[in-house]
Formats: structure tokens, sequence, C-alpha cells
């Protein structure tokens, strides 16, 4: 291992170590109140006093983003096939994607509480409806970016549509899929959480809120950490499957993480 690939993989704990060293400083110099930031210290013991909790809360939001999560790429991915297979469908279909989206999902959740109440299935929706739209954009786009001078010249070979689609466009969409995973994966916590906050009795947005109620500000954050813990470890998931599946298409390791 040469010392840069060394420094590479150091650096993502140095600096971690380092902003919690400067957060525990600032805290104690400027003597900031807890109810208003929690040191690290705090935080650390309240997952030492709640952890229980925690764990439980961790695992249910984890679940349940999961789930929606794997409903946005099953549904983004054939759905983006289909848009990015005509450019009447992609002119059609596009701006009802765009309108969807700019909807506030938050909005969306007091629909999902009277149809189904509350409880899981509210917050696999919500996860669901806030990450499939980065998966259908990416994979239309891949698709419907092919040159036209190379489907001129594949249609004059005999290629038909369908064979443009599995041998061009397909593996050309491949690297905006996987990118796009990275993206939703993200967002499908934030769908989760905002549901957990509303319309259920368990999950981490519910402990947040409890821990609000009654001003347990370290808790807030141990629940904001164990978020960003989750998130961190199913971002790199996602980038070790795109390295797998997608790493003839980079040039450098930049663009895989």
């Amino acid at each position: 291992m040469t010392a840069t690939s060394l420094s590479v993989r150091l650096a993502p704990w140095l600096f971690t170590v380092a902003l919690f060293a400067a957060w525990e400083a600032a805290v104690h110099l400027f003597r900031i109140p807890q109810f208003f930031l929690p040191p690290p210290t705090a935080i650390a013991q309240a997952f030492v006093d709640y952890w229980p909790a925690i764990y439980r809360n961790s695992l249910f939001t984890l679940g349940t983003t999961a789930l929606g999560f794997a409903l946005a790429v099953g549904f983004g991915l054939a759905l983006g096939l289909v848009i990015g297979w005509s450019r009447t469908i992609y002119a059609g279909l596009y701006p009802l994607m765009i309108g969807f989206n700019a909807i506030p999902k938050v909005a969306v959740v007091p629909i999902l509480v009277l149809w189904f109440g509350i409880g899981a299935v509210p917050a696999v929706l919500t996860a669901f409806l806030i990450s499939f739209f980065p998966i259908v954009v990416n994979v239309a786009t891949g698709l419907a970016t092919i040159e036209p001078e190379l489907e001129d010249v594949l249609k004059a070979l005999g290629a038909s549509k369908l064979d443009i689609m599995r041998k061009v466009g397909i593996p050309r969409a491949l690297p905006y899929f996987f990118g796009s995973l990275k993206v939703a994966i993200t967002l499908a916590f934030v769908g989760s959480v905002i549901s957990e906050t509303i319309a259920s009795n368990v999950g981490i947005g519910n402990l947040m809120l409890q821990a609000q109620a009654q001003f347990l500000v370290p808790l807030i954050f141990a629940g904001l950490i164990a978020l960003a813990v989750e998130g961190i470890v199913m971002y790199w998931l996602m980038a070790v499957l795109e390295a797998r599946m997608t790493g003839w298409a980079h040039r450098s390791g930049f663009a895989q993480g």
C-alpha cells in the first residue's frame, strides 16, 4: 500500500476525529449551553444511556428506508426505460414527473396516513416517493442522449430499435443508473424520517420528536448521528456496487465515490 492510498483511506477517519475534537473544544471554550449545542461527549453518553431505544428505532428506520429504496429502484428503472425509449414519451411524461417531484413530500404524508394509517407503510412510501425521481431521470437521460449519428449508423447496419437499446442504450445508461443510486439512498432516509415524525410511533424520527418534547438535546443529536452513520454505510454500499458494475466508465477514482 502506497503512502497516497494510505492517506486516502485514513482521511475520512482523521477528518471526522478532527471535526468532533473541534466541536468539543468550541463548546467548552465558548461555554455553549448543552440544551443549545451538546458536546460530542454528552452525545456519546446519550448513546450509552438510550442505546436500546436508539438501536431498535434505527433498525426500523433502516428497514423502511431500504424497502422504500428497493421499490424506487425497481419502479424508477422501469419508468426510466419507458421514458428513454421514445422521445414522444419523454416529452409527454417528463413535465409530469417534474411537477410531481416539486410537491413537498411532507405534504403527501397526511394523505398516506389517511389511506394506510400510521406505521411503517407511510414511511416506506414516502422513502419511495422522494427517492425514485433521481433514478428515473438518470436512466432516461442515459437512454435519451444516444448520439443521433450513432443511431443512424446502427439502423443502416440493420439494427432495430430494440437492438440499439439493448446493446448501446442500456450499457450507456448504467453509469447514470448506478450513480443515481447514491443520491437516491440518501433521499430515502429523508423520506422515512419525515414520515416517522408525523405518522409513526417508532423510528429515529419519532425518537427525536419525543426527545425534543422532553428537552433531551443530546438524544436528538444522537439520533442525527445514527442516521448519518446509516446513510454513510448505505452510500458506501452503493458506491461499491457502482465501482463493481461500471468501473469501466470511470477514468479516475474521484468519479466513484
